[in-house]
């Protein structure tokens, strides 16, 4: 995949993932653009790292929904069955199983900011562009706030710095060669 076709993808891909922040099924397609972008990102720096490291981030964000939405169900399931008369120590159970969600989804998280840290770092390395390291940072600052709601606002304004820095990424410079000069020959 060509350089300019990669960053394009990698940050619209980014937009759509500061808009997946308040509309989550932009979230979707914006993953698969950023992955898309960051592979060939990752074969134009030739630095395997910056895709699996994303790759991971998005494995454990998956791991992460499924566990959010078994435990939802579960938790419905729980309400809508005992809802007229639920027992003191059901009610109990209920909000135990609720703040361990809460606290699993946090450390899930913060996990996946941090794979998606160390990816735009590498990036950032490889290509010069220090705006990936910070988008990274305030993705990880984000991921540890989201406990307080401020976390979803840092996490949109990474993404969107994110976007600006896919776009402002310059092409490798190819390496020059050096000529070196025979000594002269001696008479």
């Amino acid at each position: 995949m060509e350089f300019d076709s990669s960053r394009i993808l990698a940050g619209i891909g980014s937009i759509l993932m500061a808009i997946g922040v308040f509309i989550p099924l932009l979230t979707l397609v914006g993953l698969i653009l950023l992955l898309i972008g960051l592979r060939g990102l990752s074969d134009t720096y030739r630095e395997e790292g910056i895709f699996r490291n994303a790759l991971y981030a998005v494995i454990i964000g998956v791991i992460g929904l499924v566990t959010i939405m078994f435990v939802a169900i579960s938790i419905v399931g729980i309400v809508i069955t005992f809802a007229p008369s639920i027992p003191l120590h059901m009610a109990r159970g209920v909000i135990g199983t609720v703040l361990l969600f809460i606290v699993v989804y946090f450390v899930i998280l913060v996990l996946e900011a941090l794979f998606y840290k160390k990816s735009l770092d590498l990036l950032a390395t490889k290509s010069g562009e220090k705006l990936l390291e910070t988008a990274g940072l305030l993705l990880l600052i984000g991921a540890v706030l989201t406990i307080i709601i401020v976390g979803l606002i840092l996490i949109f304004i990474a993404w969107i710095i994110a976007a600006v820095a896919f776009f402002s990424l310059k092409p490798p410079q190819p390496a020059q060669e050096q000529v070196v000069q025979a000594p002269p020959a001696l008479a």
